[in-house]
């Protein structure tokens, strides 16, 4: 049997450290990855990929991975499920990695990181100014304003 899974993508949010009972260390973070294709509209489709490391591994990753990080997953895919609250069975999927590799220096993550919350700082910016002058169904078809904290990534 092969389970293996290799991945390229930028961090959502940063990763969340902690420890198990016995004081081993647990990292968990999200990757995004673009789809190679575009849907009807021309746009591209994201896939969110749930990321879990242990021990030191874990312990690097939360010390030098931020959200925007460009990192390399090699792992496999692991499976699991539990019962949330209602009594309903969930269904999770994660990659296990046994290796990440950080692919860009802090500084390019940082100005990486910069440029997106100005380009997002930008577009607040220029909606709300046309805002009163815009056709009130016009967001209809775009995508929803939210805010950052809202945001899965």
């Amino acid at each position: 049997m092969l389970n293996k899974a290799i991945l390229v993508g930028r961090l959502t949010k940063d990763p969340e450290l902690r420890y198990t009972a016995s004081g081993v260390a647990l990292s968990r973070f999200t990757i995004a990855l673009d789809r190679r294709f575009t849907n009807q509209q021309g746009e591209r489709t994201t896939d969110f990929i749930n990321i879990v490391t242990w021990r030191g591994l874990a312990e690097n990753c939360a010390k030098y991975l931020r959200k925007g990080s460009l990192a390399g997953i090699d792992g496999r895919i692991q499976t699991g499920k539990y019962e949330n609250q209602e009594g309903r069975t969930i269904y999770t999927t994660d990659v296990v990695a046994d290796d990440v590799r950080f692919l860009e220096s802090r500084a390019a993550a940082e100005r990486n990181r910069d440029t997106m919350q100005d380009q997002e700082a930008q577009a607040m910016t220029a909606a709300s100014f046309d805002k009163e002058l815009a056709d009130p169904f016009a967001e209809d078809a775009k995508p929803v304003k939210m805010a950052e904290e809202d945001l899965p990534f």
